[in-house]
């Protein structure tokens, strides 16, 4: 399994890769947009000097068209560098881009994928990886798990190098469902694991604990012993 962080918040990436297990950092238009009118490719080359290059960075284009997007690709490579992860939303234009940067060698991510033939489509164009959007889907009636189900399956089947990166997530049970279901990485924003780590029973089963361990050795820590 893969987490990554669906944030380019410097403080948040600077802090949760070294709290979890994080093998990368996706963004997109909307997140940049949380962080205000940055200096584009200053930010994004900031993130990868926090993350290095053992960790993937993915950054999404915002052209609409094949040439536009193309451009925005190879300004990407460019000024930020050339390991980067090009997003590509799965469109008509999307697919001919995926095609094309993988013909040249780029990494590829495909990504705003709703249903099984964007998904299918984007793993024969050579994608890296595919981006279903778990929560998007559930609320179009679209069931994610039989979605991520049948990528897993395809993947499989044909041999396909593709990773299923499960995006869109509203709570930890999604993402739990999404891997169970076949994805191999799953990108959040923090404030999920975050959450999943302080459910009330978890913090009641430390709290006893502590209690038992003072009611005998008081405030003292093993390594005070």
């Amino acid at each position: 399994m893969q987490y990554l962080l669906d944030t380019a918040n410097l403080e948040e990436i600077k802090k949760y890769t070294e709290i979890f297990p994080i093998t990368g950092v996706t963004s997109n238009p909307s997140i940049v947009k949380n962080e205000g009118k940055i200096d584009f490719f200053a930010h994004m080359k900031e993130i990868r000097s926090i993350i290095g290059f053992e960790q993937s960075l993915h950054i999404q284009v915002t052209a609409l068209d094949f040439d536009g997007m193309m451009k925005d690709a190879d300004t990407i490579l460019e000024k930020v560098d050339k390991e980067v992860y090009i997003k590509v939303p799965v469109t008509l234009a999307g697919i001919q881009v995926i095609k094309a940067l993988k013909a040249r060698g780029n990494n590829v991510t495909a990504t705003a994928i709703y249903s099984k033939a964007q998904g299918f489509l984007a793993m024969e164009a050579g994608a890296d990886y595919i981006a279903p959007y778990y929560n998007r889907m559930e609320n179009m009636n679209v069931d994610p798990e039989d979605a991520i189900a049948a990528f897993a399956d395809m993947i499989d089947m044909y041999g396909y190098s593709t990773k299923v990166l499960a995006a869109s997530f509203k709570n930890a049970g999604q993402i739990d469902k999404a891997f169970m279901a076949g994805a191999q990485a799953a990108t959040l924003q923090p404030d999920i694991m975050v959450a999943a780590l302080k459910q009330a029973t978890i913090l009641d089963a430390v709290d006893a604990f502590n209690n038992d361990w003072e009611s005998i050795y008081g405030d003292k820590r093993i390594y005070e012993l």
